[in-house]
């Protein structure tokens, strides 16, 4: 899960200073109010991105990659971005045209949490 640690006592008297003036000190999952299965959706969509990035650079241009896979070359630097628009249907058809097997891709899914 994506989460913010306090490491260090300076660290820790921040987060005292912060919330005695009123601020809330958590997890970016705690304020936006995200339930696990939506975290971990969105940690799954994120590590699809960076492998595709990874995987693309590798092979070929997003405007190559879009005409293969009929999309547009902004959709695909939205989908390596990690663009929270962009379906993971769109992402792992991108990750298929770059060679990638299904089992790659279970193994990258099944690498989180």
């Amino acid at each position: 899960m994506t989460e913010i640690k306090i490491n260090s006592a300076m660290d820790e008297e921040k987060k005292k200073r912060l919330e005695a003036k009123g601020w809330k000190v958590g997890t970016v999952a705690e304020f936006l109010e995200l339930t696990p299965e939506e975290v971990l959706l969105v940690e799954i969509k994120l590590v699809l991105s960076r492998k595709l990035k990874e995987r693309r650079q590798n092979l070929m241009t997003q405007s190559e990659l879009a005409e293969k896979i009929h999309s547009s070359q902004p959709l695909i630097a939205k989908a390596e971005n990690g663009d929270g628009s962009v379906s993971i249907e769109l992402l792992i058809k991108a990750i298929l045209a770059t060679g990638a097997t299904p089992q790659e891709i279970g193994d990258l899914i099944s690498s989180i949490g």
